[in-house]
């Protein structure tokens, strides 16, 4: 089975979410204790796409994230560097485009809106990444980044940097059909960088205002920003 390094070689990324992307969905709800689907929601409404507007959903992994966001009436493409994390999610009708997130397959000032879940820690540059982002997004046009991030409360934090390197990996074992992948994953969580720290890269890469919004005492974070002028 595949399993990356915190290294994120493209291929050896992909690879490992080929090889997840059959189970990733219910393997999700049930690491996230059925949080995922809440934090899907307020995903889209801290985007707030209207009718008309088109987005793209970076990351998509399976597209259930995309299918959230065509709720708002937009128009949705689901972009993935992983063919086979989009494979499974064949049923879900919306496009699907593969594509590496520091070579978007898309012509400069395409989106109103770009967003990505859980996936900019995957990015091998994920500055890098900001910056296609960036390209791709109309003048004006919003950002918004849905990522595992740092707990606000101290006792609750050290709680789950603990439950990520020992808990998750087992019980990924019972649901998951690559068990291996979620080491790579708890990995990469705790390696991410912390709220104020993010706001800062993204305003470094094309993007200004960057703010941010606490889910579940600061498990996720919702990042936000507009392109710069």
């Amino acid at each position: 089975m595949a399993k990356a390094d915190l290294d994120k070689k493209p291929f050896d990324v992909a690879g490992m979410f080929d090889a997840v992307g059959k189970k990733y969905d219910i393997t999700n709800t049930i690491l996230s204790f059925g949080l995922d689907k809440y934090w899907r929601r307020r995903a889209r409404e801290r985007l707030g796409l209207t009718p008309g507007e088109k987005a793209l959903d970076l990351a998509a992994g399976t597209a259930v994230s995309t299918i959230e966001l065509t709720k708002s009436g937009a128009w949705v493409v689901a972009c993935d560097f992983s063919q086979g994390m989009l494979a499974a999610g064949r049923d879900r009708d919306v496009p699907k485009v593969v594509g590496d997130a520091m070579h978007l397959p898309f012509a400069d000032e395409t989106f109103d809106a770009v967003t990505i879940s859980y996936g900019l820690r995957n990015v091998y540059d994920f500055e890098v990444g900001l910056r296609e982002m960036a390209r791709v997004t109309k003048p004006g046009g919003r950002l918004l980044v849905n990522e595992f991030s740092t707990p606000v409360i101290p006792v609750f934090r050290g709680v789950y940097k603990n439950y990520l390197p020992y808990a998750l990996p087992r019980l990924a074992k019972v649901f998951s059909s690559n068990p291996e992948a979620y080491e790579y994953l708890a990995e990469s969580i705790r390696a991410w960088p912390h709220q104020d720290e993010l706001a800062a890269a993204i305003n470094r890469n094309g993007w200004q205002d960057a703010g941010w919004q606490n889910l579940s005492l600061g498990i996720v974070a919702l990042h936000s920003a507009v392109k710069a002028s």
